[in-house]
């Protein structure tokens, strides 16, 4: 989101002396990138306010307030559930921009903007999946299961939504990983969850891969091992426009060798509080 920002403004280092807010949950979900946030602040020298917002999130006038106070050239949008519209709601009410608000990827479906009506409009968000269903996989869903009348999808709208589509990237991944470990344990048998687990730690859904199973540009490309859980860490950035979002980037990542080396800290630090002794990865194939 920051390499976004960063974009926006002609080059990270652009980004020095501009005001974030950070409006977040208040929970460990919500305080899970502030660690991330204030490196960044350092390191590119923008100054970051942290804005909490008590779950559910249905009462924010103060802390928009302290937004019309403080003048922030963005607010990167980190919630969930009701909190999203109303924050959009409020915004609108008090005059700041809605192109200048960065909502996560978990506020970023059409159930956080439609609830919202015109405050939305504008409304920039992260997004793990691309939508739609000009997909040769989500035409291929339409016609064998909802047009056979297998799916259990009552309000047909929702097919190539944000969420619908998340769903269809998720589903891909469980299936080939369960593929990868099929193909080690043994074709056509039942998997363990520990088979499984290696399967999931082995996925490498390449450009052409994803053309094969009809999916390509749905989600990028994956990879991941015993080493990294992640995959790719891109996301691309859309807009809703009233209607519909419509896409500003193609997929792209932040910084992730600083992300995995405070991830990799954090890790063992818990191990060596809870005396747990890490996986050696070197180990395992």
């Amino acid at each position: 989101m920051v390499a976004y920002l960063g974009q926006k403004a002609g080059g990270e280092a652009k980004l020095k002396g501009k005001k974030i807010a950070f409006m977040y949950h208040d929970s460990a979900y919500g305080k899970e990138p502030i660690p991330v946030l204030d490196a960044l602040a350092a390191r590119d020298g923008f100054d970051l306010t942290k804005i909490p917002i008590t779950p559910p999130g249905t009462t924010q006038e103060s802390q928009w307030l302290q937004i019309r106070q403080l003048r922030p050239d963005y607010v990167i949008l980190w919630g969930y559930g009701v909190m999203n519209p109303v924050a959009l709601k409020t915004a609108a009410k008090l005059g700041y921009p809605r192109d200048k608000i960065l909502g996560v990827w978990w506020a970023g479906s059409e159930e956080d903007v439609v609830p919202a009506g015109d405050a939305a409009k504008g409304y920039v968000t992260a997004a793990f999946s691309a939508y739609g269903t000009n997909f040769p996989v989500m035409q291929d869903i339409i016609k064998k299961v909802y047009g056979a009348g297998k799916g259990n999808l009552e309000d047909k709208s929702r097919i190539g939504s944000i969420y619908h589509t998340r769903g269809i990237t998720y589903a891909i991944m469980i299936v080939e990983a369960i593929r990868k470990a099929q193909d080690k344990y043994g074709k056509g048998k039942v998997m363990t969850p520990e088979q499984v687990r290696w399967g999931l730690e082995h996925l490498d859904l390449t450009e052409a891969r994803l053309k094969e199973l009809g999916a390509a540009g749905l989600f990028p490309p994956v990879k991941t091992s015993c080493m990294d859980h992640e995959g790719s860490g891109m996301v691309k950035f859309q807009q809703w426009d009233g209607k519909e979002f419509k896409t500003l980037t193609p997929f792209m990542a932040g910084d992730r060798a600083l992300v995995h080396q405070m991830v990799q800290k954090g890790a063992e630090k818990y191990a060596a509080e809870k005396k747990i002794t890490p996986r050696d990865c070197s180990k395992e194939m």
